[in-house]
This record gives structure tokens, C-alpha cells and sequence, in this order.
């Protein structure tokens, strides 16, 4: 039955796989055919050199196809589907009378923990070879990029935890690797979806969660976690082939002569502080560091800290990939009260600055600032605030960091501070333009302390929210230079965003899907797909640049009409 499978999968026209699949080396190169990572390269950009659509072809976007993605559940996951919606792609499998795409079962539940029905779909998406590699949280798919057919289907049956997005895959040669909530790292054949191997990266029993997309560099394979209660958070490394650990990095302290300890109110405290890093980084090959973001630290609203900085929360933190070890680090909230995360995709870029041509590094953070460092020192270059109501801050110290202002803390009366700038969704930066390109949230809330006592108080515990207002909600195009927004233009909601050679940039508007013009922001094109969340993406194949959107359960490809 397996060699049937294989074959079948191998004789599908237009189904096909170089012998070694992706080579490393390809993720290298600058995002233009292939989607070969989660950002499309390791630059973090998300901008294609890709230009067949520009702002003259723009409006002759056509949808080609569109598929609807269904979770299985049960012990054979018998409630999986999906398949080419609305006359796009034939049905189940091609032609319209095809069978349903195979489902291969992992995990070690009963499959009574799942959640079956429309997927969420709000990671990243892979595309190699002629075939989209794509996940959702306990699930994942392959699917043929000309069509939409499924062609194989991932069913993990999870022992429960906590469920957030999943954020997508990494490829290796033939291997893919995918993170579930439960706190496994799984490699899957590429071609058939089987499992190679599986490994236990964090501990379930201690709450911790695993959605991050696996990011491949050379022979290593990272891998990051979440955690929302009291516990260290960690960067692993891992090898492609094995699976074996190849070193751990903690985001906090965790013995005794590390430097930062004196940043926490104790050992303990700094051993049980948080900075989960649960959102994908960027790579710059010539000085071998990653630099992803950590999240807020814990307790995240109450006393137990201390009165410093509690490093390494809320930072940007430069790791070399070969050893582990820290380069350097920069904190965007010190000591934190309101859940800032500082794990917003960071963006690389070699740009003119005051003069001369800086390595930089751009990152707009969840507390509403945007900041420029350069990239192999971790110099501070540009601080710039972003947020129409953003009150959280008195201003920035000599670091160029924001000041944290005590009074909009939440206190047991209520105070009035705005609520996330930005979150998740990742954002872009065009060359072309100069331009950063970020989802901006604009609120006001009142937060109330119902627990001052940090025992009583883990994680995210001790407020409570109340009377909060909308201010709406904008796509913000920032100078590098001088961290100002040059234009705003209102939207509904928050989507990550994607900008092009063409001179296009694309995101979501409620349940629009929009290319504006990136210099302006002007809108040129649009189509009504349904609710969108993860970045917009392209690709080119057989001649034609796809443009693909996700709306609810269902993706969607656009190639121009003509």
C-alpha cells in the first residue's frame, strides 16, 4: 500500500521533487521564484523581487484557484478534508472525482482532544518545487501549487495544552519539520508526509507550548517555545538528521554568574522569568547570527521582579547559530508591566544611512516603538514611536529605550493605557521605497490589579480589563531613517503584510484582500475573500507569478488574466 501511495503521488502530473528536495543553500538567496522559509528568505523582508504583477497589471488579478482546509480529529482522523473549492481545481483530487487526499496519523492522544472543522490558518507557507507546504495547529498539508489539489494530509493527535496559531514549517533537503502545541518537533518525508522522526523539545507537564516555524540554517534546525506561566524560556538548536540536540540558549538567567541575575530580585525569580520565544527571527550568513525576538516576562503584571530591567525579556538577542552563544542584545521594554513581547518578526537590510551604507536591523515592536540597531553590534541607530494613543511610556532614556511610566501600571482603582500597537502579524520592508511596512492597533483600556500578591498571580494572572475604546486600526509605512511614519491608511483589523519589485504592497482589510501602491499607500486592487491574518505571499510557476492569500479556512492563489 506505502509503494502504491508513493508512485501515485509521483505519477500526479505537475507533482514533482528534485532528488535532494531543498538544499540550504537555496534559503540564502534573495526571495523571488520559491517561498523557501518563513519569511521567504532569512532577511525577514518579506519583499519579492518578483514583478510580473506591478501597479499597470495589478488589476487584472484573477483568482486561478482556491482550496478549503478542513483538521481531522478522531483516532484515524476520519473527520480530515478539504479540497479546491467552487469550480477551481475540480473537487477532491483532480478532475473532480478524485479520492481525498491521503491522512497520515501521529501522536499520542486519542484524537478526542482535537479540534476538527475549518482550520486556522495564520502561519507561514512554504513553496518548493512546484508544491505548498502549509500547517495549522495539529495539522498539516501538501499541496499542489498549480491547482490546489491536497495531495497529502499530517493528522496529529494531541495530548491537549494549550492551543495558539501554529506559525508554519521548515524544510531541509527532502525533511520538513513542524512544531505541535503538545511539545514535539516532528520531521515528515516531504514527499509522502510520514513521519522520519519525532522529539520531545520542552515539557508538557510544565505548560509549555510549541508553535514556532522550525527555521533551517545550514545543518541546524531552531526551535523555539511558549510558555504563559512562571518558567524559563529557550532557543534550541537541533540536528536535521537525528534530531539530537545540538545546544540550548536560555532567555534568562539561570546560574548564579551570569551578569543579568542583578537585573532580577533573585536567582529564583530570574530561573522562573519567561521571554518565550514563539515568533521566527532572522539570519545574516556573514556574521553567523539569528536574531529573533523574546516575549514578556513573568509574573507579567505583578511585583516579584525586582526593580531592574529583567534581562534578556522583551529584547532583541543575537545568537550564534553554531555555538549557542549570545553576540549581543537589545531590551525594547524594560522591566515590563503590560505584556509587551518583544517577538515581532525583525527585518535585515543594508541601507544608506547618515552617509554610509549601515548593516541594520528593524524591528516595530508590540509596545509601539520602532527601532534600527546595527546588526553586528547591536548598536542603537533609531528609536521611533508609532500608535496614535500610546501612553504607556514618558518618553525614551540614553539607550534610546522607552521609559516605562509607573502610573499607567495597572493598579487596583484602574488606569487608562493603550492596549497592543502590533502583535503577530509580520511586517515588510521594500529597499525600494525605504519604507517598513507594520500593522498598527490604536485602543485605549483601563487595567485593574485583583491580585497584588505575585504568588497568587502566575504568568498572566492578577488584572483584570475594563472600558475599553477603538481608535481604529492602520497599515503604517515608517522611514528607516528617522523612524517617522510617512503615511497611515485605515484598515479593519491586522494582517501581516508582503511588498514586491512591482511597486505593490499587499495586506488584508477586513475581508478584503488589497495591493495598495507601497510608495503612497493608495489602494490600486482588491477582492472579498473573507477574514485574512498571516502575510500575503508569491511565487512564480510555469511562467505565471501566483499571489496567495489565506482567508478563514481556505487559501486562495490570484495569477493576472491575460
Amino acid at each position: 500500500m506505502t509503494r502504491i501511495l508513493i508512485f501515485s503521488l509521483l505519477a500526479i502530473p505537475g507533482f514533482a521533487f528534485q532528488q535532494d528536495g531543498l538544499n540550504p543553500a537555496e534559503i540564502l538567496k534573495p526571495l523571488d521564484e520559491q517561498w523557501t522559509t518563513y519569511s521567504g528568505d532569512y532577511t525577514g523582508r518579506r519583499h519579492s523581487a518578483l514583478k510580473q504583477v506591478d501597479q499597470s497589471t495589478v488589476k487584472q488579478l484573477s483568482l486561478s484557484w482556491v482550496t478549503r482546509f478542513t483538521t481531522a480529529c478522531g483516532p484515524t482522523g476520519t473527520g480530515g478534508g478539504g479540497g479546491p473549492e467552487g469550480g477551481f481545481g475540480g473537487g477532491f483530487g483532480r478532475g473532480g472525482g478524485g479520492a481525498p487526499a491521503p491522512i497520515i496519523v501521529g501522536g499520542f492522544g486519542k484524537g478526542d482532544l482535537n479540534s476538527c472543522g475549518a482550520a486556522r490558518l495564520g502561519g507561514g507557507i512554504l513553496m518548493v518545487d512546484g508544491v505548498i507546504y502549509m500547517s495549522a495547529p495539529d495539522n498539516a498539508w501538501a499541496v499542489d501549487a498549480r491547482d490546489g489539489t491536497i495531495l497529502w494530509h499530517y493528522y496529529w493527535r494531541t495530548r491537549g495544552g494549550t492551543h495558539t496559531g501554529n506559525r508554519g514549517m521548515g524544510m531541509w533537503h527532502n525533511n520538513l519539520y513542524l512544531e505541535v502545541h503538545d511539545d514535539y518537533l516532528i520531521c515528515l518525508d516531504a514527499k509522502t508526509g510520514r513521519e522520519k522522526w519525532k522529539k520531545e523539545i520542552s515539557s508538557f507537564d510544565e505548560q509549555y507550548f510549541s508553535s514556532v516555524a522550525p527555521i533551517v540554517i545550514g545543518d541546524h534546525i531552531l526551535a523555539g517555545t511558549g510558555n504563559d506561566m512562571d518558567a524559563p524560556g529557550f532557543l534550541q538548536s537541533f540536528d536535521p538528521e537525528t534530531g539530537e540536540r545540538q545546544w540550548i540558549f536560555y532567555t534568562v538567567p539561570m546560574t548564579a554568574d551570569d551578569p543579568a541575575v542583578k537585573t532580577w530580585a533573585s536567582l529564583d525569580a530570574a530561573r522562573h522569568g519567561g521571554g518565550q520565544p514563539w515568533i521566527p527571527g532572522a539570519y545574516d550568513p556573514e556574521t553567523h547570527l539569528y536574531m529573533f525576538g523574546t516575549g514578556n516576562p513573568t509574573p507579567a503584571y505583578t511585583t516579584g521582579r525586582g526593580d531592574g530591567d529583567n534581562l534578556y525579556t522583551c529584547s532583541l538577542v543575537a545568537v550564534n547559530v553554531d555555538t549557542g552563544k549570545m553576540a549581543w542584545y537589545y531590551q525594547t521594554s524594560p522591566h515590563d508591566t503590560h505584556d509587551w513581547d518583544s517577538t515581532q518578526t525583525p527585518i535585515m537590510a543594508d541601507m544608506p544611512f547618515n552617509g554610509r551604507t549601515r548593516k541594520i536591523v528593524m524591528t516595530a515592536e508590540r509596545n509601539g516603538y520602532f527601532f534600527v540597531l546595527d546588526r553586528v553590534t547591536g548598536e542603537h541607530l533609531v528609536t521611533g514611536k508609532f500608535g496614535l494613543y500610546n501612553n504607556w511610556a514618558s518618553g525614551l532614556d540614553e539607550k534610546g529605550r522607552p521609559k516605562r511610566d509607573p502610573g499607567k501600571d495597572a493598579t487596583i482603582p484602574g488606569s487608562l493605557v493603550n492596549g497592543d500597537v502590533t502583535n503577530y502579524p509580520p511586517p515588510s520592508f521594500s529597499p525600494s521605497t525605504g519604507l517598513f511596512y507594520v500593522p498598527e492597533n490604536n485602543s485605549l483600556r483601563i487595567t485593574y490589579l485583583i491580585d497584588p500578591d505575585p504568588r497568587g498571580s502566575m504568568g498572566l494572572g492578577g488584572t483584570m480589563g475594563g472600558g475599553g475604546v477603538n481608535y481604529g486600526s492602520y497599515i503604517d509605512a515608517i522611514d528607516y531613517r528617522t523612524g517617522e511614519v510617512v503615511w497611515r491608511h485605515e484598515i479593519s483589523g491586522s494582517a501581516g503584510v508582503l511588498t514586491t519589485d512591482g511597486g505593490l504592497l499587499f495586506s488584508g482589510d477586513g475581508p478584503n484582500f488589497v495591493a495598495y501602491e507601497a510608495a503612497t499607500g493608495k489602494p490600486l486592487w482588491h477582492s472579498r475573500i473573507g477574514a485574512s491574518g498571516n502575510a500575503p505571499e508569491t511565487y512564480l510557476l510555469d511562467g505565471k507569478q501566483y499571489i496567495l492569500a489565506t482567508g478563514g479556512d481556505q487559501l486562495y492563489a490570484f495569477v493576472l488574466n491575460r
